[in-house]
């Protein structure tokens, strides 16, 4: 048998995940989309609530401010920090694809010019049932 978790209990492990990313002493938090070499590709940055409360287990993002001026590269993954710059806390990371792959963000391209906007029109978390 498979382990399941209640609906409060899914709701609380997401409330505490994307409440980590309020926590740093830089007030928002960032996205950082990355190559498989670690080197940063773009930036985003959360509102100062990065994400509302959590319902049946998910929690949605609030408004996130996109990057207008990308370095630029191949994204492979991301990493979410609790600080809007340099330095802070992972709170979490995963894998970057094009849409229909099958990673944790899925991008309409993950190859991102220099100079390029890069934006995130929605972003969920969702703690596992």
């Amino acid at each position: 048998m498979a382990l399941v978790h209640s609906t409060t209990i899914r709701n609380g492990l997401a409330d505490y995940v994307v409440n980590a990313i309020d926590a740093g002493a830089g007030a928002n938090g960032r996205l950082e989309f990355q190559t498989s070499g670690d080197v940063e590709v773009a930036t985003v940055t959360f509102s100062a609530t990065a994400f509302g409360a959590a319902s049946t287990g998910t929690a949605t993002a609030n408004a996130i401010t996109a990057d207008s001026s990308a370095t630029g590269g191949v994204v492979a993954k991301f990493v979410i920090y609790d600080e809007p710059t340099t330095g802070g806390n992972t709170i979490l990371s995963g894998t970057v694809t094009a849409t229909g792959g099958g990673g944790d963000i899925e991008l309409s391209s993950t190859t991102i010019a220099p100079g390029d906007s890069v934006a995130i029109d929605s972003l969920t978390y969702s703690a596992s049932a």
